[in-house]
Order: structure tokens, then C-alpha cells, then sequence
């Protein structure tokens, strides 16, 4: 038999173990409790700071940091199927609307992946922008849009009128690689850039355009701040349209006023010349 010293010594031993494993437990769940509110990711809404109406300002913020920023206005055109008056056949419309201002906002943000998803009209309709970076030839790093998702439903009468068997659709890019812009720089462009999406809806085609945008999906350095802008090669062709004539008209311009000015030149040094006389039997005669 064991001495009741032993039994007692034991019995808080084993209270002991009970209360460190406990413990050890409570610990574990505290620290995978303090890693989620770390990781805390919230979207926010700013289009009031901009004074286009049709222009949409949307963050992802993570542990109270912009870690995402997306600043554009967006245009849908989506074919969806009617009744003929005949009642038998089917005809194709097209739904025409624009990106509101007013819809939420959540999203995620990875240091090589983030994303942002945007819901309005009470989740008939919902946006979903994937980007991803990347290394380029000779080591260069770039970040892109990856994948552009759009769910929408037909049921949803305030844009598509009469739809024949209305319902939820999903339209996805597939293998997309758009906007490369260089890490650590956000993407900037005035010109319409379009996509094309493919339906679930027999694969009809969903043309998404964005115009007037700036994104940045990673490395944001200051809160609520697009860093260093990377302008699109459309806009830069425009401008060199825009200022080739300049350039241009300023060189004819030029050449033109050199011209004037040395022909000027010129009368003067002629003009300060001794004029010869032309009948040179005057000087034979003296």
C-alpha cells in the first residue's frame, strides 16, 4: 500500500498536469485568436472623395493599413435572351449599366496575391478582381491582373427587362494577364481598357471596360496613397499625339524665323556693298 503522503503528493501532481495542459491549451487558442484579429482585413468605401459621378474609390485595409486601392469607373454591356412576340423564338439583348458608387467592399491581401470583391443591389450583382505578381525576364518583378470574375442575375429587373429564365451567371476571364504594371508602382490610365468575359449563360461574351483608373494591389507605402504612377502605353501614345504637332509646328516655326532672320542679314550685307557700275566703257575712256 502506498502512504498517504505519497497518494497526496501524487493527487497534486496530477492537478498539476491537468491545469499546465489546460493551460497550454488556452494558450495555443489565444494565440490563433491574436493571429485572426492581427490578420484583420476590412474594405472601405471612398468615393466621395472623388467629384466624378462615375468614378468609384475603393480600399482593402489590413490591420488599419490601405493594402489595396482601386480608383476607376466601370461599364458593363451583358446579352441576356428575350421571347420574340412570337412567344417561340429567342433574341439577344443587351444590358448596358455602370459600377455604382455605393456598393461594399471586402477583399484580401497576400504578398504575392490579393484580391478585391465588390457587391451591389443586394448581391445581384457582385465584381471579383484577382491580381498576382510575378517575375519577369531579367528578374523583373510585376504585378497583374490574374483573374476578373462577374456574377450577375437576370432576374434583376432594373436592368434586364423581360429576361428569358432568369437566373444567377457567372462570366470569368480565362488565362488573363492584364494591367502588368512594375512592383512597388501603381497602374495608371486614362484610355478604356476592355475585357472580354466568357458566361456561364451560353457562353455569351460580357465586355467589362474600365477607363479613368488607378490600381494598386501591393506595396502600398502611405495610407490611402497610390505610390509611384506606371502610365499605360495607350495614354502614352495619345499624349505623343497630342504633342507631336506641338513639336512639330514649333520647328517649322523656327525654321522659319532663321530663315526671315538670314535672308535679313543677307539685304543688310548687300546693302553696305559699293555698287559697281554696270557700263564699265566709262573707265576704257579716261
Amino acid at each position: 500500500m502506498c502512504a498517504p503522503g505519497k497518494l497526496i503528493a501524487m493527487g497534486r501532481l496530477g492537478f498539476s498536469t491537468t491545469e499546465s495542459a489546460r493551460l497550454l491549451l488556452l494558450s495555443v487558442f489565444g494565440l490563433l485568436a491574436l493571429s485572426v484579429v492581427l490578420a484583420e482585413q476590412e474594405g472601405e468605401n471612398l468615393s466621395g472623395l472623388s467629384n466624378n459621378p462615375d468614378k468609384a474609390i475603393f480600399a482593402v485595409r489590413e490591420n488599419g493599413t490601405t493594402c489595396l486601392m482601386v480608383e476607376f469607373a466601370v461599364k458593363f454591356l451583358v446579352p441576356y435572351d428575350v421571347l420574340a412576340l412570337n412567344r417561340i423564338d429567342l433574341i439577344t439583348e443587351q444590358a448596358s449599366f455602370t459600377l455604382p458608387r455605393n456598393a461594399e467592399i471586402e477583399g484580401k491581401c497576400g504578398s504575392t496575391e490579393s484580391e478585391i470583391h465588390i457587391t451591389w443591389k443586394n448581391v445581384a450583382y457582385t465584381l471579383r478582381i484577382y491580381f498576382s505578381k510575378e517575375f519577369r525576364d531579367k528578374d523583373i518583378e510585376v504585378w497583374k491582373i490574374s483573374k476578373v470574375q462577374f456574377v450577375y442575375d437576370t432576374s434583376e429587373t432594373s436592368h434586364f427587362i423581360n429576361a428569358y429564365n432568369p437566373g444567377k451567371h457567372t462570366a470569368s476571364t480565362h488565362r488573363l494577364s492584364a494591367l502588368v504594371t512594375p512592383a512597388g508602382r501603381s497602374f495608371l490610365c486614362t484610355a478604356q481598357q476592355t475585357l472580354t468575359l466568357i458566361s456561364t449563360d451560353h457562353q455569351k461574351g460580357v465586355t467589362l471596360s474600365m477607363y479613368d483608373t488607378q490600381i494598386q494591389p501591393f506595396d502600398i507605402a502611405s495610407d490611402f496613397m497610390f505610390s509611384e504612377p506606371y502610365q499605360c502605353i495607350t495614354d502614352q501614345r495619345e499624349r505623343l499625339e497630342e504633342t507631336l504637332p506641338l513639336v512639330l509646328g514649333f520647328i517649322l516655326g523656327l525654321i522659319i524665323v532663321i530663315t526671315v532672320t538670314v535672308y535679313h542679314f543677307h539685304l543688310k550685307l548687300t546693302a553696305a556693298q559699293p555698287q559697281l557700275p554696270r557700263d564699265r566703257s566709262m573707265y576704257k575712256n579716261m
